[in-house]
C-alpha cells in the first residue's frame, strides 16, 4: 500500500495551483481520501478539539449497516427466480444470479451519479465528498433487479442533480436523494418500476404454473378489491410463504435489498450504537404505523355479515389486515432505518424528530390502504416529511423559546 500511496503523492504536483490539471485537484484528491488517511494537520495554534468520527467514517458505517441487508438481497433475487421457475439451485447458485443481475445495478448508480457530483465538484471548484458512497448503493437497493440499466443511469444522474447539488451538495439537500432517484422512476417509467412483472426474474425460462410475480402490498390491493381476507387470499395465491415469519425474514418478491426486516432490523442497530442515525425517528416511525394500521382496522367493516349477504354490510380488506403486517411488507423497515435517518434531509430537533417518524409511520399506512394506485407508501411519505421537516424543527423550536421566556418571567 505504501507503493500505490507513494505514487500518487509523485502526481499530485500536477494537480496542485500551478499544475497541468489544476482544475480537477478535487477529484484527484477524491481519490486519494478515499483510499489513503488524509496527510494533512491542523497548524493553528489553540486548543483543538480532536474527534474520531468524520464524514467518511459516518459513511462507511452506513455502508457496513447496510451489508446484511445487501447479502440478503443478493441471494433473494436468485431464490425468487428459482423458485419462480421451478429450478433447482444451491445457495452458491442462488447468490450468483442475484449478483450477476445486482452489480451492473450498483456499478451504474455509482458512476452515473458520481460523474454528476465530480463535474459539480470541478465546475463549483469544491471538494467532492463521501456522501455519494452512501447515495450510491441505496439507489439500487430500492430498484427491482430487472431495472433497464439505462434507467438506473438516468435516475441517478437525475436524483444527484436534482436532489442535491442545485441546492449546493452534501449536506444541503431538502429530499432524500436515493428516494428521489426512485420516485423519479416510478413516475417516468412506471412500467419498470410496478405491476406484477417486474420483481422476480424469470431469465428464458418458464414460470411454474400459477406464478404470479405481485408483491405482498400488490396482493393486498386485489384481497380489498375481492373482498377477502389479505392473509388469506395472498397465501392462497402466492408462490412464495406468506406467513408472518417468512415476510419478516424477507423471502418475498420486492425491491433488490429491502425485502428482509431481519435484515434492516440489524442494520438498525447498527446504526443506533453507533449513534449515526437517531432511534427516536425509527422508534416513533414504527410506533405511528402500528397506530395508524390498529386505528383503520376500527373502520374494516364486517367480513361474516358480508358474506351473510346482510344489507348494507361492508368489508374493506385492506383495512382489516393486522396492524404489525405494515412493518414486515414492503420496504417499510429499510425506509425508515436507512431512510428517513438520513442526517440532512430529516428533522433536526429532538422533540422534531418524534413528530416526523411518526407522521411518517402514519402516512405510509394512509397512502397504502386509502390510495390503492400507490401500494408502496413509504417512499412518498418519507419524500413529503422531508418537505415538513424544517417547519416542524421551526414550531418546535419557537415553542421551547416561548417555554423558557415564560418560564424567565415567571
Amino acid at each position: 500500500m505504501k507503493f500505490i500511496h507513494d505514487l500518487i503523492e509523485k502526481q499530485k504536483p500536477m494537480f496542485e495551483k500551478g499544475g497541468k490539471l489544476e482544475k480537477l485537484y478535487y477529484v484527484f484528491e477524491a481519490g486519494e481520501t478515499f483510499m489513503f488517511t488524509p496527510p494533512d494537520v491542523t497548524k493553528a495554534k489553540g486548543v483543538q478539539v480532536r474527534d474520531a468520527v468524520d464524514l467518511k467514517r459516518v459513511m462507511m458505517t452506513v455502508v457496513i449497516a447496510l451489508i446484511p441487508a445487501i447479502i440478503f438481497g443478493l441471494w433473494n433475487v436468485g431464490y425468487q427466480h428459482h423458485i419462480a421457475t421451478g429450478e433447482a439451485a444451491s445457495l452458491g447458485e442462488q447468490f450468483l444470479i442475484g449478483l450477476q443481475l445486482s452489480l451492473p445495478i450498483i456499478i451504474v448508480s455509482y458512476a452515473a451519479g458520481g460523474t454528476v457530483e465530480a463535474a459539480f465538484a470541478v465546475f463549483r471548484n469544491h471538494p467532492i465528498t463521501e456522501g455519494f458512497l452512501v447515495t450510491g448503493i441505496l439507489i439500487p437497493l430500492v430498484l427491482p433487479a430487472t431495472i433497464p440499466l439505462w434507467q438506473v443511469a438516468l435516475a441517478s444522474a437525475f436524483a444527484v442533480l436534482v436532489a442535491k447539488e442545485v441546492f449546493g451538495g452534501v449536506g444541503m439537500n431538502i429530499l432524500n436523494v436515493a428516494l428521489t432517484a426512485r420516485a423519479f422512476l416510478y413516475f417516468a417509467y412506471p412500467a419498470a418500476i410496478s405491476g406484477d412483472k417486474v420483481w422476480t426474474y424469470l431469465g428464458d425460462a418458464a414460470p411454474v404454473d400459477g406464478f404470479t410475480g405481485a408483491t405482498f402490498l400488490g396482493l393486498a390491493v386485489e384481497a380489498q378489491n375481492q373482498g377477502v381476507a389479505v392473509a388469506d387470499f395472498v397465501g392462497k395465491t402466492a408462490h412464495w410463504a406468506s406467513d408472518p415469519l417468512s415476510l419478516f425474514i424477507g423471502t418475498i418478491p420486492g425491491s433488490i435489498g429491502e425485502t428482509s426486516a431481519l435484515m434492516c432490523l440489524i442494520g438498525a442497530l447498527v446504526l443506533i450504537w453507533t449513534k449515526v442515525a437517531d432511534y427516536r425517528i425509527i422508534v416513533s416511525g414504527v410506533l405511528g404505523a402500528l397506530a395508524m394500521g390498529a386505528l383503520l382496522n376500527v373502520f374494516a367493516g364486517d367480513a361474516e355479515a358480508v358474506k351473510n349477504g346482510v344489507e348494507g354490510a361492508k368489508y374493506y380488506a385492506y383495512l382489516d389486515m393486522p396492524s404489525y403486517y405494515h412493518l414486515i411488507i414492503g420496504g417499510f423497515a429499510f425506509g425508515i432505518v436507512f431512510m428517513a435517518t438520513d442526517p440532512v434531509s430529516a428533522s433536526q430537533t429532538n422533540n422534531g424528530k418524534w413528530i416526523y417518524g411518526a407522521l411518517i409511520g402514519v402516512m405510509t399506512v394512509i397512502i397504502r390502504v386509502l390510495n390503492p394506485a400507490y401500494p408502496e407508501g413509504i417512499m412518498l411519505a418519507i419524500l413529503l416529511m422531508n418537505v415538513l421537516a424544517p417547519l416542524i424543527d421551526h414550531y418546535v423550536v419557537n415553542a421551547n423559546k416561548k417555554r423558557r421566556l415564560k418560564r424567565a418571567t415567571v
